[in-house]
Formats: C-alpha cells, structure tokens, sequence
C-alpha cells in the first residue's frame, strides 16, 4: 500500500548487518508496468496495518474526553498536511517484514496458510528494493540459499549502478520528471480523497496510550471521480483515528461497499464486504511508520476461481538507512 535519509542512526531494534558509509547515492521506487502501479497505490491507501488495539483507560483520559472535540475543517487540514504514502517513508528504514496469506474455504476455515519473513533494504530507484527472505513457514532459509540472492542482487546493483553513470543528462532529466509526475499525481489522489468524502468526529478515544479523534468518513453520492483511483476508492467507507497531538493517521479500518474490477475484471476483481484495517505508530518519537495491515475478503485474480484470503503484513525492527549508505549484508551462519 511505493513505501530521502538523514545521518545513519538506530531507531528500533537491531539487525545482524554492517554498513559502510560510500558516496554513492542510492535511490528507490517499486517498479512495476503502470496499471500495477495503479493497483499498489489503491493497495496502499485501502490495505491495512492494525494491531488490535483496545483503549486503554489511563489517568486523565476523562478528562481528556471532556474536552471539546476541535474544529472538524482545521482539523482536517492539518491531517491532509501530513498525509504522504508510507512506501515513501518506509524508503528511509531498513526494516523486517513478516508476511501472513492464509487461503479460506466458504466456511471460513484455514485451507492453507504460508509465512514469509523479508530483510528489506531500501531504494528510491524502481525495482532496487531488495527483500531479503530469511525464513518460510518458520523454517529459516539455508546459508547458500541467502548468499545466492544477495549475489543476484549485489549483481543487479552493480548494473544499474553502470546504467546511471552512462545516463545522459536529457535521459536523467526525463527519469527525474517521470517520478516527479508520480508524486504529483499521488498527492492529486489524496486531495481528491479529501473532496470526495464526508467526515464526521465522533469522539475521542485512547490509542497506544495516546488521545485520538475518531472520524468516521463515507462516500458523498453527489461527488464524480476524477480519476481512476478515486472511482475505486468512492466505494468504500470506513473509521479513522487521528492521533490529536500530531494529527497523524493511528487507525484505519475500512469496508468495501461495492466490487472492484481491475481490467474489466479480466485481471481482478475484488468483492462487496472485503475489510482492511492498517495501523501506524510513532517511532523512536520522531517518524509515523506503518506497523500492521491486514486484508480479508474474497476476490478473483486473472479470471481463475474465487478466492477468499486473510493476509497480514507485519513491519518491526526499524532502522534509518541514509541514501550515502551503501549496505554490506551480513555473513550468515556468523
């Protein structure tokens, strides 16, 4: 649901690896043909990242919920403000990413369930990120298993690497437009996603120990998508919660009003009553960072049979990677 750097600096957790400081720049962006594109930035602001986070009931939390609600217009103005895709600020971290698909049969029983476990490494450039799996179904993956995809990936490196030092100064011009343009067009989408609903507060809870403004947010009837993204997303409503002191985005919960077809519904099509819930958390005290999403529903992919699907993505393990960083894995077995 993409997902820039500063000085190299912990900021959650350790990871087994060794980084050198290098003056080359490294740069990322997920790569993909354009109506995969489309396909992850619907991901993105409609797939999930929850924990199950009950409210807590702590000292002042009566009072805080005396207090008045704020100004529903200025409050959203600040939350617009700070709204930006988390592949974007995923691109600053090197992180662990757990992922969970579990298969559903009509009853809702488990048919089959896989677990992945990625290292992922960072770039601004398209196609640079590199998840590093490390386990499957709990079963870690061999020493060779791992060196062999840290070569085929140290070899596409150095490739690109050579591309961008035989780059003319009109093909960087046209490379730095074109991903000018996808960031204006994904703040296009989030304004729009800004017009196109009608937000209500409904109170103030306790969220991670923190007071959050709940918003509740539907389609309006009246409003006509402009783009693609926006007609996909006037079909769902949902829950927010705002974290009150940073008005950043704690808590989404969102429900699918009506099918979506990708491709006429020749390359997916999702179902009426699929879910998403997605979390975030402030780390380290300085950066809201995804830490949870989960997906369920049923839908169809390449016109073969329905499938009803649970998956969940866990994000832990944050560390700040800087674009002078160049990562040197670390020797497994060691």
């Amino acid at each position: 649901m993409s997902f820039t750097g500063d000085d190299l600096a912990e900021s959650e957790g350790t990871r087994p690896m060794q980084r050198k400081m290098n003056t080359q720049n490294t740069q990322w962006l997920h790569t993909s043909p354009s109506r995969m594109d489309r396909m992850r930035r619907l991901r993105s602001m409609f797939l999930v990242l929850t924990l199950t986070a009950m409210p807590h009931r702590i000292l002042g939390q009566e009072a805080e919920s005396s207090k008045p609600l704020p100004e529903l217009q200025g409050f959203l103005k600040e939350v617009r403000v700070r709204l930006a895709s988390d592949s974007l600020l995923l691109s600053q971290y090197t992180y662990t990413q757990k992922v969970t698909e579990r298969r559903l049969d009509k009853n809702g029983r488990i048919t089959t369930s896989e677990e992945q476990v990625f290292e992922v490494y960072p770039s601004f450039e398209k196609g640079m990120t590199y998840l590093r799996l490390i386990s499957k179904n709990g079963k870690p993956r061999s020493d060779r298993e791992i060196e062999k995809s840290d070569r085929e990936y140290d070899k596409k490196r150095a490739e690109w690497e050579k591309k961008l030092e035989r780059e003319g100064t009109d093909a960087r011009a046209r490379r730095l437009a074109k991903e000018a343009e996808e960031k204006r067009k994904e703040a296009q989408i989030l304004d729009e996603a800004m017009e196109m609903y009608r937000f209500a507060m409904s109170g103030r809870e306790m969220l991670d120990e923190q007071p959050a403004v709940l918003l509740t947010f539907e389609p309006r009837s009246e409003y006509k998508p402009r783009s693609r993204e926006a007609k996909y997303l006037s079909r769902i409503a949902g829950r927010a919660w705002i974290c009150e002191e940073d008005y950043e985005l704690m808590r989404l919960e969102a429900r699918l009003q009506g099918n979506i077809s990708i491709g006429f519904g020749l390359l997916a099509r999702l179902n009426k009553g699929a879910t998403a819930t997605f979390q975030r958390r402030k780390i380290n005290g300085e950066i809201w960072l995804p830490v949870q999403a989960r997906f369920q529903g049923t839908g169809r992919l390449l016109l073969l049979k329905n499938m009803r699907l649970d998956t969940t993505v866990e994000c832990t393990d944050f560390l700040k990677f800087s674009v002078d960083t160049r990562v040197q894995f670390h020797k497994v077995g060691k």
